[in-house]
C-alpha cells in the first residue's frame, strides 16, 4: 500500500473513531432517536440525486432498516442513556463476531479453528468490559444495548455481503434514505415530539455541526474513502486498519470529554481488538458448491424443460 493510502486508511479510522466523541456531544443537543434520524436525512440529502442505485431496493431497505434503524438507533439510545463514547467505540468491534456467528448460520461459511479462538478472546473482552462497567457504576442496561447495536451491525454486514453493491458510496448513500421515516416516527413516539421541536427550535452551530460531522465526514468521506481503498486493495490489507478506531474513539474520548480509561477497559481492549484481528483475518470454509449434473441427466433434462 502507498503512503498516501496508508494514510487514508488511518485518517478514516480516526475519523470514525472520533465519531463517537461527536455523536456524545451531538446527544446533548437531540434526543437520540431524532439525531439518528437528521444523521441519514444530510448524508442522503443531496447526494442520493447524485448517484445511481447500485442494487435492488430489498438490499436497499433491508440494511436501511437493520442498519440504519435498529444498529444506529440502539447505539444512540446506549450513549445517551449513560453508555460511554470510548467504551461504544470499543464494544462496537464485537459485531465481527456477530458477522462470523451469523454468517455461519446465514451462508454457511464455517469459521476455522484461528477464528473460533478469536471469537472466545473477543467474547472475554465482552465481559472484562461489563465487568469494567459495572464496577464503575455504569449502567448495564445501556451496555447490552451496545451490544445488540453490534449484533445488528453484523447482521447488516451479512445482507451487505448478499447484495454485493459494487459502490460502497453509492450503496451508503442510498441506504440512508431509509432509516430516516421509521426514526422520526420512533422518535415522535417515544421521544414527544414537544421534545424534538424544542431541539431543533434552539439548534445552535455546535448541534447543527455534529450533524454536519457524522452525516458528511463519518458516512459521505468515510465510507467513500473506505469504498475507495476496497477497489485498490485487497480486503485482508484494508479491513486491519478498522482495528484501530476504538484506539482513536478511547483516546478522543479520553481527551476531549475526560473520559477515564481504567487498567481493566485497557485490558478488555487488548482481548476484544486482538480477538476481532483473529476473527477477521482467519480463513474461511464455504460449502462446497454442488456438481453440475451432466447435460442428458434425466433431472437436468427436466429442469431444462420448465419454463
Amino acid at each position: 500500500m502507498r503512503p498516501a493510502h496508508l494514510a487514508l486508511a488511518v485518517l478514516v479510522a480516526a475519523v470514525w473513531g472520533v465519531n463517537f466523541t461527536v455523536v456524545e456531544i451531538g446527544l446533548s443537543h437531540f434526543p437520540p432517536l431524532l439525531f439518528s434520524a437528521l444523521r441519514f436525512l444530510t448524508a442522503a440529502i443531496p447526494a442520493v440525486f447524485l448517484v445511481r442505485r447500485p442494487v435492488a431496493w430489498k438490499w436497499i431497505v433491508g440494511v436501511g432498516l437493520v442498519l440504519g434503524v435498529a444498529k444506529f438507533g440502539l447505539l444512540f439510545v446506549a450513549m445517551d442513556t449513560g453508555m460511554p463514547a470510548g467504551l461504544s467505540s470499543l464494544v462496537l468491534q464485537a459485531q465481527a463476531v456477530f458477522t462470523a456467528v451469523i454468517a455461519f448460520v446465514v451462508l454457511g461459511e464455517r469459521p476455522s479453528l484461528l477464528g473460533g479462538l478469536g471469537m472466545a478472546v473477543a467474547l472475554a473482552g465482552i465481559a472484562v468490559a461489563a465487568v469494567d462497567e459495572d464496577t464503575s457504576g455504569g449502567p448495564l442496561g445501556a451496555f447490552a444495548l451496545c451490544v445488540a447495536a453490534a449484533a445488528c451491525w453484523g447482521a447488516s454486514n451479512v445482507l451487505t455481503r448478499k447484495a454485493a453493491p459494487p459502490d460502497a458510496l453509492g450503496f451508503m448513500v442510498w441506504v440512508s434514505t431509509i432509516p430516516v421515516l421509521p426514526l422520526l416516527a420512533l422518535s415522535v413516539l417515544f421521544e414527544g415530539p414537544s421534545r424534538d421541536v424544542a431541539a431543533l427550535r434552539t439548534l445552535d452551530w455546535q448541534g447543527a455541526g455534529t450533524v454536519l460531522y457524522v452525516a458528511w465526514i463519518t458516512t459521505v468521506f468515510g465510507f467513500g474513502a473506505w469504498g475507495w481503498l476496497l477497489r485498490r486493495h485487497p480486503a485482508s490489507t484494508v479491513a486491519p486498519f478498522s482495528l484501530l478506531v476504538p484506539v482513536f474513539g478511547m483516546s478522543s474520548a479520553a481527551l476531549f470529554l475526560g473520559e477515564p480509561v481504567s487498567a481493566l477497559r485497557w485490558c478488555a481492549a487488548v482481548l476484544l481488538v486482538g480477538g476481532v484481528a483473529l476473527t477477521s483475518l482467519a480463513p474461511r470454509h464455504t460449502p462446497p458448491a454442488p456438481a453440475a449434473r451432466p447435460a442428458n441427466h434425466p433431472a437436468q433434462k427436466a429442469a431444462v424443460s420448465r419454463p
